[in-house]
């Protein structure tokens, strides 16, 4: 048991959309899914904020510069224009995940502490989202 609730937690780290659907798979109970999501979750918002301007830093070494084409039509930009941290931050996790809301906060130099602490409202809330969606999810196939 305790490896499927490792493995839901890794999951959880980068990407939520598969961590919840295979908790269900291994059987386990959605209060058990929802906190090892949440834990995991967590711990990718922290690693991709205190790990990532390292990690790009050591890649820029062995990179050629190139110039940059950034499409402003992403969904993440318009989200960034009109909400801006709290969407970025909150908005962003619920869509495409926390992991890339950090990123693009990164390279928008936008206030770290500020969306570290709206990435974790999105994580809370998406893990409850989802999490319930399944469990009800689940009580009408049964």
């Amino acid at each position: 048991m305790l490896y499927k609730i490792l493995t839901v937690a890794g999951l959880a780290t980068f990407e939520i959309y598969a961590a919840i659907p295979a908790g269900f798979a291994f059987g386990i109970s959605a209060w058990t899914i929802f906190a090892t999501t949440v834990v995991g979750g967590l711990a990718g918002v922290f690693i991709a904020a205190f790990l990532g301007k390292q990690i790009q830093q050591y890649l820029s070494k062995f990179r050629k510069p190139k110039v940059k084409k950034v499409e402003k039509n992403a969904l993440i930009f318009k989200i960034w224009e009109k909400y801006g941290v709290i969407g970025l931050g909150f908005f962003g996790t619920l869509t495409v995940g926390a992991p890339v809301s950090i990123g693009v906060g990164t390279g928008l130099n936008v206030s770290i502490q500020k969306l570290i602490i709206w990435c974790c409202a999105g994580v809370v809330t998406r893990c409850a989202l989802f999490t319930a969606l399944g469990h009800f999810g689940m009580k009408l196939i049964n």
